[in-house]
């Protein structure tokens, strides 16, 4: 019987719908496709949009280099300039240092010798001269008045007291030969040293003279005999101390017995690479 109402009770045509579809995954293709993409560009770099008509310019391998040369510049619309490319470089102070008997003063004479437009700056001291050295050649000696009254009248750059005596380094030589076009030598004493780091800073190039070993420096200061024991000793302890200050120099060279030639060649060297830094040392006294 529930069949037979079943049958009865539903309408005999039944509503229709659409067929169900699956719809489709998008894909990257089909987002990209719907992207609205500019079209690219097109660049030019400024070398192109300066030449000028290159039909102009003769055959390479067959115009004179002359005639080559103008139509090139016709083309870029410039001239070449003739100027040089690396500016003059600036006059250097170096800085010269190290303990006693590493043979400064015969590497500063052998600098002297073979390099031009250098200046060696002589330093005023109060100590007495030795019999072989010249006075405005080798030292200034002055005594200790004048020397005091030259730090009052502040023509030092730097000064100290050294072994009981007094050191100083005049400006006005400096200025002199700086306005030349000269580089400057200075040979001072660890003191000295420190006190025109703190004056010139980075703008002077500080080198530290050494002797190949400990042994090797005391031995010299031994075969100079200029010295009473006493002021051996101070001299020898004096140096071990002052060794322990090469790092706070620019470079160290080594001044090896009997190889003077290698050592003025290695400072030669520095000087020439400083000449050839791109941002220069500017040093104003």
């Amino acid at each position: 019987m529930f069949r037979r109402w079943l049958c009865t009770s539903l309408p005999h045509s039944l509503p229709t719908f659409p067929p169900l579809t699956a719809k489709p995954k998008p894909t990257l293709l089909n987002s990209l496709t719907r992207l609205s993409i500019p079209s690219t560009p097109t660049r030019h770099s400024s070398s192109q949009s300066k030449m000028g008509d290159t039909n102009r310019i003769p055959s390479i391998d067959k115009a004179d280099r002359s005639e080559l040369l103008r139509a090139l510049e016709s083309s870029l619309g410039s001239s070449f300039s003739s100027e040089p490319i690396r500016p003059e470089p600036n006059p250097l102070i170096i800085v010269i240092c190290g303990p006693s008997g590493v043979g400064k003063d015969a590497l500063i004479q052998r600098l002297r010798d073979s390099r031009r437009n250098l200046h060696f700056v002589i330093t005023a001291t109060t100590r007495p001269k030795r019999l072989t050295e010249v006075h405005g050649q080798d030292y200034y000696f002055v005594s200790k008045e004048e020397f005091l009254s030259m730090v009052e009248r502040d023509e030092l750059l730097e000064y100290a007291l050294v072994y009981g005596d007094y050191k100083g380094v005049p400006k006005q030589q400096i200025r002199e030969f700086m306005a030349k076009g000269y580089d400057i030598v200075l040979r001072v004493d660890i003191q000295g040293a420190q006190t025109l780091r703190k004056v010139l800073g980075k703008s002077a190039v500080f080198i530290f003279l050494v002797a190949e070993s400990e042994a090797a420096m005391v031995e010299r200061l031994v075969d100079r005999r200029t010295e009473t024991v006493e002021s051996l000793l101070v001299r020898i302890a004096t140096a071990k101390e002052e060794v322990k200050h090469v790092k706070n120099f620019d470079y160290c060279v080594v001044n090896a017995q009997g190889k003077l030639e290698n050592a003025v060649k290695l400072v030669e060297s520095i000087i020439d690479a400083e000449k050839a830094r791109v941002r220069q040392r500017s040093a104003v006294i």
